[in-house]
């Protein structure tokens, strides 16, 4: 399959952006970049490395592998020149499943464990470019807010020491778009594909759309259907269940913007 390339604009919008983050502009990044793949972190331990591996192998479409770093290194394949440690927004750092701090920069992460393994996860933000492009608004953009994400009660498949709960994000789309906005994303399996849920949120354990456990709260409009997407939060809800001794990830809504263009993961 040909590669398609970043034009030198978009090039020079993910290397800003990287820089701007290293520097310690801290905002979330739907949005930023338009028509570069973003991704989620996790890093971990090596000896947690095949347990979130297998993880993503067993719930791809919340969990769907880009990238995975050799132990100990921090420069992305995906952004040349990058550096994990300190070109996301903000990060999480998690001790036997409890949040424990919200850096800016993660570089103590890696002198506590020089060997962590870094894995970059597809996110529902590359997609959102095809939806602009087709005149479907992307509300969290339009407010200035994060992207709405919630736990549900829909169990992943468990692999290995890892187990959780399912968390998804959700976009309101005008009811006479929202076969359009599925069509579009599920273009895109490798950033989580069509959405696993269209309406009511109580079929997905969702009890409160205003109220929920990741992002900001969403507005909703007349004639608005509330969309749900995987999300790559997920592996934070299976950190919080599974209690591994040490995780890094980013920020939900804070991700890693890359050189790559979505349409090298459209099918």
């Amino acid at each position: 399959m040909t590669r398609i390339l970043a034009t030198e604009a978009q090039l020079n919008a993910a290397r800003t952006a990287r820089a701007e983050y290293r520097r310690g502009l801290i905002a979330p990044t739907s949005g930023v970049a338009h028509g570069l793949v973003q991704a989620n972190l996790i890093a971990v331990p090596a000896d947690w490395a095949y347990d979130v591996l297998l993880y993503g192998q067993r719930n791809s479409q919340a969990c769907p592998v880009l990238e995975v770093l050799d132990a100990g290194a921090t420069e992305s394949r995906l952004a040349p020149g990058s550096d994990l440690r300190t070109d996301l927004p903000a990060y999480r750092v998690w001790r036997d499943g409890e949040l424990t701090a919200e850096p800016s920069d993660a570089s103590a992460a890696w002198e506590e464990h020089p060997d962590l393994v870094s894995f970059l996860i597809g996110c529902s933000f590359t997609f959102e470019a095809g939806l602009v492009d087709a005149g479907i608004e992307v509300r969290h953009q339009t407010l200035g807010r994060n992207v709405p994400m919630y736990q549900t009660t829909r169990q992943c498949a468990p692999a290995g020491r890892l187990s959780g709960e399912l968390v998804v994000s959700m976009r309101p789309i005008p009811g006479d778009r929202v076969a359009d906005a599925v069509q579009i994303s599920g273009r895109y399996p490798a950033v989580h594909g069509a959405p696993v849920h269209i309406g009511d949120p109580a079929g997905l354990g969702i009890t409160d759309l205003a109220s929920p456990e990741f992002g900001d709260a969403p507005e909703l409009r007349d004639g608005d259907v509330p969309v749900f997407w995987a999300c790559g939060v997920t592996p934070q809800a299976a950190i919080m269940a599974s209690r591994p001794p040490f995780a890094l990830t980013h920020a939900p809504g804070y991700m890693f913007v890359t050189d790559v263009p979505d349409a090298n993961y459209l099918v």
